[in-house]
């Protein structure tokens, strides 16, 4: 009885000594990526090579190791005749995925209709696809933001989500009021409308650490910043250091991260490992 309090009493100060009380819970719910670039469609003309690395890093972050098909949401093509659009199934395509419902780097597309009872659990992440330079339309997003709650619940289950470019210009309803841009996660009405050269954009650590490359984030168009982050992690910014990406790993509410936390950072990860491996060897040492 002894052995067992000097046991406990030694892994508590261990534990106080470290700081590991003070550090936030960490999450195992799923990740979120949102972005002001719209590469669907840069994958196809410009800097094709960096808008597929951001199609390619970002879903890798979103699905997290789930192998299960995306969910891609298109309803139809008539941004094309806009002139400055292209059809983002190509974008998608041309970064490696293609078509189909088994394991792998594949997709499934559905219209607005369809996403209304789609089951999310079914699928590795969620891709929308940008208003300006993409195709998501106004339907797309009335479908979306609809179902707002049920997407947090997806994301919370460990679900993922990718997000490009809304600036809300070419996403007209075709019924009732102009749905908000990426009112489907509500703590983003911090979403500006800016389309941009993207020249001097730098990226963040934690941008590096995705696996993407200044390369990457420059040489095409972006078309929204973010103007606050709802706790979630910056991952790059455009030369007046304005948001254009964030992502998160974790639980997520209407109002935003919960415990206004994001990924940890790589000390906060390497702190706690360590406590983890200190409280292993105390009680193996009072094996012994």
């Amino acid at each position: 009885m002894i052995k067992v309090a000097v046991t406990t009493k030694l892994a508590l100060q261990f534990v106080a000594a470290t700081g590991l009380f003070m550090l936030p819970a960490l999450s195992f719910a799923g990740n979120v990526f949102v972005s002001g670039h719209d590469p669907d469609f840069h994958a196809q003309s410009g800097n094709t090579v960096g808008a597929q690395h951001i199609i390619q890093d970002s879903l890798t972050f979103a699905r997290n190791g789930n192998t299960a098909p995306i969910l891609f949401l298109e309803s139809n093509t008539s941004n094309l005749s806009l002139g400055d659009h292209l059809d983002s199934v190509i974008g998608l395509q041309n970064s490696g995925y293609t078509a189909g419902t088994t394991p792998g780097n594949h997709y499934v597309e559905v219209n607005a209709a369809t996403f209304a009872t789609t089951n999310l659990s079914l699928y590795s992440a969620l891709l929308i696809p940008s208003d300006h330079g993409g195709t998501l339309t106004g339907a797309d997003l009335q479908a979306l933001n609809a179902r707002s709650a049920d997407i947090l619940a997806y994301v919370n289950s460990g679900g993922g989500l990718v997000a490009f470019a809304e600036d809300g210009n070419h996403t007209r309803a075709p019924t009732g009021p102009q749905p908000a841009v990426f009112g489907f996660l509500p703590f983003l009405v911090t979403s500006t409308a800016l389309s941009e050269a993207e020249n001097g954009n730098t990226l963040t650590p934690f941008g590096s650490s995705l696996g993407l490359l200044t390369s990457d984030i420059n040489g095409n168009f972006s078309h929204n910043v973010f103007t606050a982050t709802g706790g979630m992690t910056v991952v790059d910014r455009d030369s007046s250091n304005q948001i254009l990406s964030l992502a998160f790993s974790g639980e997520l509410t209407a109002g935003g991260v919960v415990g206004g936390g994001s990924v940890p950072e790589p000390a906060s990860l390497l702190l706690f490992g360590s406590g983890l491996a200190g409280l292993g060897l105390l009680r193996w040492r009072n094996h012994r």
